[in-house]
């Protein structure tokens, strides 16, 4: 069910060092099934380790991490957990092992221990998904930086995953690339119910989340749809936490008077609410 938590951790702490600070202090957090999850935070907020203990890279200091029900400490499920949520990380070159598009793809699967004769047909189904079917004979380092994350996305989508846990895949990619990764994990996200927790430094993709956790000093500081964070500018401020480009234009009319809405996200928003604020401008 959409609603029964898919990820799910309990009063999680995780240091790196015995006598190191707590990278991660007494989290909570539950996401249901199919949800997209946008995770902000300054650096050293905490995220990216919260991403690893999701896909059980990490191990909890303290508390517990549920995929699926499956508790990340026990070892006999391990491999089951890393099925279910695939981890795709910041730089593809580091993900990507093989001299053809489609072994890449492969490698993932020997190494899960799935049948040979069953490997075409999943393969295949995963490049279609990501757009990559007409790069299957490309060799991966002939590829744009966009076009290299898409084919570690199918990588992990041939495992058959339930979620998608990306650590700022998007970092590293012009704009192009961006969009492109972006598009293919929310129509992934949208068409077969793939949960994802979407990890980043730009607000214009968390815009496009369904709901916004925002971390800081490895506790949870914000948690709730785009509208409700974004319309709180002087709170991210003080996170060091930048808004969208048209979330902070309509602050700064708001600072100047102008009695403009406060939830705007995308410059579709921005142009309703100049319709209503001067409807003759638009005859003009």
């Amino acid at each position: 069910m959409k609603d029964t938590p898919h990820l799910k951790v309990e009063n999680l702490s995780y240091r790196y060092e015995p006598e190191a600070p707590l990278a991660l202090d007494r989290v909570s957090l539950s996401i249901p099934r199919g949800q997209f999850c946008a995770v902000l935070g300054h650096n050293g907020s905490g995220k990216s380790t919260l991403a690893k203990l999701l896909n059980g890279l990490y191990l909890p200091t303290e508390g517990s991490v549920f995929i699926s029900g499956m508790d990340t400490r026990d070892d006999s499920k391990i491999w089951d957990i890393r099925r279910t949520a695939g981890m795709v990380f910041q730089n593809p070159d580091n993900q990507l092992v093989a001299t053809r598009v489609y072994d890449d793809v492969a490698f993932g699967l020997e190494n899960i221990g799935v049948p040979t004769e069953e490997m075409p047909p999943r393969i295949d189904t995963a490049l279609q998904m990501t757009g990559m079917t007409d790069f299957k004979e490309r060799a991966p380092h002939l590829l744009s930086g966009g076009q290299k994350q898409r084919v570690a996305i199918a990588g992990i989508l041939a495992m058959h995953p339930e979620a998608l846990i990306l650590d700022e895949s998007t970092a590293m990619l012009d704009p192009q690339g961006r969009k492109e990764v972006l598009q293919t994990v929310q129509r992934l996200n949208r068409e077969q119910g793939i949960t994802v927790v979407w990890i980043t430094h730009f607000m214009e993709e968390a815009a496009t989340a369904q709901r916004v956790v925002v971390m800081d000093h490895g506790r949870i500081a914000m948690d709730g749809s785009p509208r409700e964070i974004f319309s709180q500018v002087d709170h991210l401020r003080a996170l060091r936490l930048d808004v969208p480009p048209m979330t902070r234009l309509a602050h700064m009319l708001q600072e100047r008077g102008v009695d403009i809405a406060q939830s705007i996200l995308t410059v579709d928003d921005m142009v309703r609410e100049v319709k209503r604020l001067c409807p003759s401008c638009l005859n003009r």
